[in-house]
């Protein structure tokens, strides 16, 4: 690993590391609306902590999503809603995982202290560093990845449990080892993940392949409404809380349905517009190597990666989703 790591890179290692070690009574937080990263990579640093015999709450705004419940510690991520507000103080330590900026913990930051110490871990390229230490690598597939580093910096011996998070976090963001992400440094680390006896077909089957029935009937609808510009190079579709209602779908079944416009042949920007309410819209794109989507994201106040990026705009749907074609096609 040694290698790999540039100077400030093995730096940032290095002060997260003395972070983790010296904390004590820390909020462990990824982003809203989480993913596979954000949740294995909360679960890690349960882990570490747990290691370390610190005390520790590892919560986030929307709790676990179905899918990732069976991942071990799960159960010890508690969400906004269910979980109970911390009524004494709030807390002074927090560490963000996956979390691109500071807003994206939403609600949570209720709970925080103004002055609170913070470590950010994380691999969007739009992220500023905020907080007191900062563990940021761009090019890394997932913050999984990073905390992989980590982990080996703090000379911890990891298990078959870390790895399954590790690998979870891995295998989601790199689209099953299918993405451009997908580095040798990526398959290694998954290499020695499964020596630990980590069951990477089995996280695959649940994560990738299985979906449930209201998540096959909103693909359905999606479908059916799946739109191109003449020159077929934009490809768009759109989901209303009616959708979600009436098929009894839940924001994790919208994972991955953005694919389905990118991935027709010629396509270079695929768009996925879900209508929260009548004035605001959340906005997920897909790119091939032609198109930078996280510039767009952010010209519309968002962010994520070149290839994956999204935003949450105000206003009527059918208003976001002109505006929104109207700005690929200047970056087309």
């Amino acid at each position: 690993m040694a290698e790999m790591l540039s100077e400030r890179y093995a730096e940032d290692i290095e002060r997260a590391c003395e972070f983790l070690r010296t904390c004590d009574d820390v909020l462990v937080v990824s982003h809203v609306q989480p993913d596979g990263d954000a949740i294995s990579s909360t679960l890690v640093i349960g882990w570490l902590l747990n290691k370390w015999n610190k005390t520790y709450r590892l919560v986030n705004e929307n709790g676990v999503p179905g899918r990732l419940r069976e991942l071990p510690m799960a159960e010890q991520i508690g969400s906004y809603t269910d979980a109970e507000e911390p009524t004494e103080k709030k807390y002074e330590t927090v560490i963000c995982v996956d979390c691109a900026d500071y807003a994206r913990i939403g609600k949570i930051a209720n709970w925080v202290a103004s002055d609170a110490r913070i470590l950010n871990i994380d691999h969007h390229p739009t992220n500023d560093r905020y907080g007191e230490a900062a563990l940021i690598r761009v090019n890394a597939a997932a913050t999984a990845e990073i905390l992989y580093d980590l982990l080996l910096a703090a000379g911890v011996e990891l298990d078959e449990q870390v790895g399954t998070m590790l690998y979870t976090g891995l295998l989601t963001d790199t689209g099953g080892f299918r993405y451009s992400n997908t580095t040798p440094h990526v398959m290694s680390v998954a290499s020695e993940l499964l020596k630990l006896g980590v069951e990477g077909n089995t996280i695959a089957e649940r994560l990738l392949e299985t979906m449930s029935m209201a998540q096959l009937k909103l693909i359905q609808r999606g479908l059916s409404r799946l739109s191109f510009t003449p020159d077929q190079r934009i490809g768009w579709l759109f989901i209303t809380p009616d959708d979600m209602r009436e098929t009894g779908a839940v924001n994790e079944d919208l994972e991955g349905l953005v694919n389905y416009a990118r991935n027709v042949e010629g396509v270079d920007v695929g768009l996925l517009f879900k209508q929260i309410d009548e004035q605001s819209v959340k906005v997920s794109m897909r790119s091939s190597e032609r198109v930078d989507v996280s510039a767009i994201a952010q010209s519309f106040g968002g962010g994520g990666h070149v290839r994956a990026a999204g935003c949450k705009v105000s206003g009527a749907l059918e208003d976001i989703i002109r505006q929104v074609l109207e700005r690929v096609k200047q970056e087309l």
